[in-house]
C-alpha cells in the first residue's frame, strides 16, 4: 500500500512553477485528503494506511504535516514522485483530484472541507472515519451513463 509521502510527492511532481502553481502545507494536506476520499469512494479501498485528523483548520494527516511544517505558509518546492507505486486507477484518481482540486486556493480547499460532513461531524483532532469519507464522497460523483 503506499503512504501518503508517495501521495504529496505525486501532487507535488505536478507543479508547474513557470505556470504560478505551487502547493503550501496546508494545501497538500487537502488534496491528499480528498485523493483518499475519492479512492475510498471508487475503489472502496483507502489509498495509504495513515489516518486523517480533523484539526481547525481541516483534515490533517499529522505524519506529513510534520513532515512540512518548516516551510509554514510557503511553496513547498516541487519534486519528482516514483510514478511506478501507482497502479493506473490510481493515477487516474490523483489526476483527476489535482484537475479538480488544485486551481484553489489552500484558504478555498480549507474552507470547502470545512463545509463537508466528515469534516463537521468529527470532533477536533479526532479521526476522521473512512467509512464516513467514503459515503459521503460517494454522493458527490457525478453519474455518467454508458
Amino acid at each position: 500500500m503506499l503512504t501518503c509521502h508517495d501521495v504529496a510527492k505525486y501532487f507535488l511532481s505536478l507543479v508547474d512553477e513557470e505556470a504560478g502553481d505551487s502547493i503550501s502545507n496546508l494545501k497538500l494536506q487537502k488534496l491528499v485528503y480528498y485523493a483518499q476520499a475519492y479512492t475510498l469512494a471508487i475503489l472502496d479501498r483507502p489509498l495509504f494506511h495513515e489516518d486523517i485528523e480533523a484539526w481547525v483548520h481541516g483534515p490533517v494527516i499529522p505524519d506529513l504535516y510534520r513532515s512540512f511544517k518548516q516551510h509554514k505558509a510557503e511553496p513547498i518546492p516541487p519534486g519528482p514522485a516514483n510514478v511506478d507505486k501507482f497502479i493506473p486507477e490510481e493515477i487516474e484518481i490523483l489526476d483527476d483530484v489535482w484537475n479538480m482540486f488544485g486551481q484553489f486556493s489552500a484558504a478555498k480547499l480549507r474552507n470547502m472541507s470545512h463545509e463537508e460532513l466528515p469534516w463537521k461531524q468529527t470532533p477536533r483532532l479526532g479521526v476522521i472515519s473512512r467509512d464516513l469519507m467514503k459515503q459521503y464522497f460517494r454522493t458527490q460523483l457525478v453519474q455518467t451513463k454508458a
